[in-house]
């Protein structure tokens, strides 16, 4: 707790700049939570702060950071009195409750955290945000939105998933000696992880050893999505692209480099992997082809709407499907609501409902596997990649490097986080088309393969 509370104390003051003279108010549960924020208190008061516990639950507050705090000059206030402190306050301390907390804010302690978010104080959770399932990222009720939360030992689920994550702004990780689990629930990959999976040619490598990805997209309603996906699998590390499809002069008309047929997936050609559905309007017959190929195949957009979902399920070759939260909803039978609050639990329903990988899209995008095992979150993106074709992008970039040899769970996260970072690198802080975020990856590329 003691090593806890250091870390906290240091983030508070670089949080404040200026500790000397400053208001501090700490939100006090009955758990190691509320002890964490009465020792940090406890440092700060000694650096000069002025100090005041709000005690949720008097009767049940940590003893010993209680005395530590009034030994360094800090003072109790009644939770009455907290949301006039709030609105006085430099910075905020939320040690509500622990990553054991269920359901939302109780009673009490809900009109706290809303007078800390109308305040203009800083806000820091110790741990995670109270209200906030650790476990999952689901928000079911009232809960803290802090500026920065302070975790210790690992990052806990709700910290790196939304709706949670939202609560949670800057994250800072303190080392206090825990012994971390042997298997997580979750995993995100770095730079140095990516750039371990990523496809790289040898020497002897020619375009059809590197992969051939069929995409089978577009339809004359939506000729857009057919160049997008086709200019996502231009840059994901295979060897060719093969077009299928209504939209082969738009294609052929920007892309010379492709291979164009309209003669249907089974007679296009030999392919490591396929893309279906982007675009695809109501034509389910190359959906219906396509599932009956011996490779890895990735089912987008209609495609998801189109495909036999017996045939999905029995599929015996990779099958990665790339929902957002309204097609997930559909699959799944629930509303999107239900999705948006329970990212996790829904990905993880859908992998083992339909025996594929998933790749759930989203402000947090989310990779699992029917075999179970880790999550895996993606860490990079930006708000600027909900625009129109940007999905498109990301399924043909996902779809060659499975035509490239790599694992569909694997795929699906290289594929989203280089599609993430290539959206920042093409943002810049300003709006970008799904075009500029495909002209974008070759740079994110080179960025991961540099470190």
């Amino acid at each position: 707790m003691q090593r806890a509370a250091a870390g906290l104390a240091a983030a508070c003051a670089d949080l404040l700049g200026r500790v000397y003279g400053s208001r501090v108010v700490l939100l006090v549960g009955s758990g190691d939570n509320g002890g964490d924020a009465l020792y940090a208190g406890a440092r700060l008061a000694r650096r000069g702060a002025g100090v005041t516990a709000v005690l949720l639950a008097p009767e049940r507050a940590h003893a010993g950071g209680l005395a530590a705090l009034r030994r360094a000059g800090g003072t109790v206030a009644a939770p009455g009195a907290g949301e006039e402190l709030i609105e006085r306050a430099d910075l905020v301390l939320d040690g509500i409750v622990g990553i054991g907390g269920k359901g939302g804010l109780r009673p009490d302690a809900a009109p706290l955290a809303a007078a800390a978010e109308r305040a203009r104080a800083a806000v820091v959770a110790v741990d995670l945000p109270s209200g906030v399932d650790a476990d999952t990222g689901e928000v079911r009720g009232a809960a803290v939105r802090a500026d920065l939360t302070v975790t210790f030992g690992t990052h806990k689920p709700g910290l790196l998933i939304d709706p949670a994550r939202e609560h949670a702004g800057s994250v800072r990780l303190v080392d206090i000696g825990l012994e971390l689990p042997a298997e997580p629930e979750l995993e995100a990959l770095q730079h140095a992880d990516v750039a371990r999976l990523l496809p790289a040619p040898a020497a002897e490598s020619d375009k059809y050893r590197r992969g051939v990805v069929g995409v089978a997209a577009g339809s004359a309603r939506y000729p857009g999505a057919a160049v997008l996906a086709v200019s996502g699998a231009l840059r994901g590390g295979a060897g060719a692209v093969r077009y299928v499809g209504p939209a082969r002069d738009a294609v052929i008309a920007r892309f010379p480099e492709a291979l164009v047929s309209d003669r249907g997936p089974r007679r296009a050609g030999r392919v490591q992997a396929w893309v279906v559905g982007p675009g695809a309007g109501d034509d389910g017959r190359a959906v219906a082809e396509v599932l009956t190929a011996d490779v890895p195949v990735l089912i987008d957009a209609d495609g998801l709407r189109l495909a036999d979902r017996g045939l999905v399920r029995a599929r015996t070759a990779p099958t990665l499907l790339t929902p957002h939260a309204g097609e997930a909803a559909a699959l799944l039978g629930v509303d999107r609501e239900e999705v948006e609050g329970a990212r996790l639990a829904s990905a993880r329903e859908l992998a083992a409902r339909y025996g594929a990988t998933v790749l759930l899209k989203g402000s947090t995008t989310l990779v699992a596997d029917a075999a179970g095992g880790a999550v895996r979150v993606n860490p990079t993106g930006t708000p600027w990649l909900a625009t129109a074709g940007s999905g498109d992008v990301l399924s043909g970039l996902a779809g060659s490097l499975l035509a490239a040899g790599l694992p569909a769970r694997d795929a699906g996260s290289v594929a989203a986080y280089l599609h993430g970072l290539a959206g920042r690198l093409a943002a810049d802080g300003a709006p970008v088309s799904a075009h500029d975020v495909a002209e974008a990856i070759p740079g994110a590329w080179r960025d991961v393969v540099r470190g």
